[in-house]
């Protein structure tokens, strides 16, 4: 299975970048390829969400279930859609500054092969633009000027 990992460290709380990650109701505000989210259920351990995807013409619907543990870890699996596999997980580790490590994981399988072989050609530059666009919403939402002078 294909998979990529990011980690940074960034001048926000565990909590808020817990926070920020499981708002998936709002990922078609700041996430590339994004179109929609549905939340089908969600409680303070436990969450399922249908997420459009799209890209030009193409359209895919995944459904995944996310379990939290506030605030270190989001873990998701898949529950259904295009492809085989398809699990991240998110680490937040607080550092002794006020900030957070941020670790990022995901691992994929497309149930074609030679349309996996495709796809990972670009899913690098994809999840490293995703991970982007989650920093600069933190940015956003936080500021990263206040929280660096807090550090």
């Amino acid at each position: 299975m294909p998979g990529i990992r990011e980690t940074r460290r960034l001048p926000y709380s565990c909590e808020q970048m817990f926070d920020l990650v499981a708002d998936v109701g709002s990922y078609p505000k700041f996430l590339p390829w994004v179109v929609a989210t549905r939340i089908r259920s969600d409680s303070a351990t436990v969450m399922e969400a249908d997420m459009l995807v799209g890209f030009k013409a193409i359209r895919e619907k995944f459904t995944s279930r996310v379990v939290k543990s506030r605030p270190e870890r989001l873990e998701v699996s898949y529950v259904d859609g295009p492809l085989r596999d398809l699990d991240n997980k998110w680490n937040f580790v607080c550092l002794p500054d006020g900030g957070c490590e941020v670790d990022f994981c995901v691992d994929f399988t497309f149930r074609n092969a030679v349309f996996e072989a495709l796809a990972g050609q670009y899913f690098d530059r994809a999840f490293r633009k995703m991970v982007e666009a989650f920093e600069k919403r933190a940015d956003e939402l936080y500021g990263r000027e206040n929280a660096a002078a807090n550090l």
